[in-house]
């Protein structure tokens, strides 16, 4: 029996897999991780994704995954890159945490709903079908990606274990 690579996605970073290497990202709270994915070729591509646009940024310097919209531009064309096609993504996400509740008024501190609004427009544009979510509250998640299964396994701060 092999051991499984798990590949971790730092915050702000982006990685690509494929079968029977897994991946995973820590750190969920406002920030949300999405998942594309080809379930026939068995590569999948996850970002973690902190805000929700890049206008902004100082282009220069910038960390382009760091930002919703120039992130999945780049994972779609990682995923590309690697033989996986257009046609068959499939996407699924998790995060998106209210994390700031006593200042929730406030429209820039709605960072969490605003990541979950622009990952979910960015998938709308490329017509990307997302299979499942795990998205909002107020808790941190950190989850797991299997490229065989395609099952993403959810660990919630005071919830159980899922796989969605």
């Amino acid at each position: 029996m092999t051991e499984t690579e798990i590949l971790h996605v730092g915050i702000a970073d982006a990685k690509i897999a494929v079968h029977p290497q897994h991946l995973r990202t820590a750190g969920l709270g406002s920030c949300v991780g999405v998942v594309i994915y080809d379930k026939q070729k068995r590569v999948a591509g996850m970002a973690h994704v902190m805000l929700p646009d890049s206008n902004l940024a100082k282009q220069a310097q910038m960390n382009r995954n760091k930002y919703a919209d120039t992130a999945m531009d780049d994972l779609i064309a990682n995923l590309v890159r690697q033989g996986a096609s257009n046609n068959r993504f499939k996407a699924k996400l998790a995060g998106g945490a209210q994390m700031f509740s006593f200042m929730s008024t406030d429209e820039k501190m709605r960072i969490g709903p605003r990541n979950i609004e622009a990952v979910e427009q960015k998938l709308r544009e490329y017509r990307i079908p997302i299979e499942s979510k795990d998205v909002g509250g107020t808790n941190g998640r950190t989850i797991e990606f299997d490229t065989e299964t395609c099952g993403l396994k959810i660990k919630t701060v005071n919830k159980e274990e899922a796989i969605i």
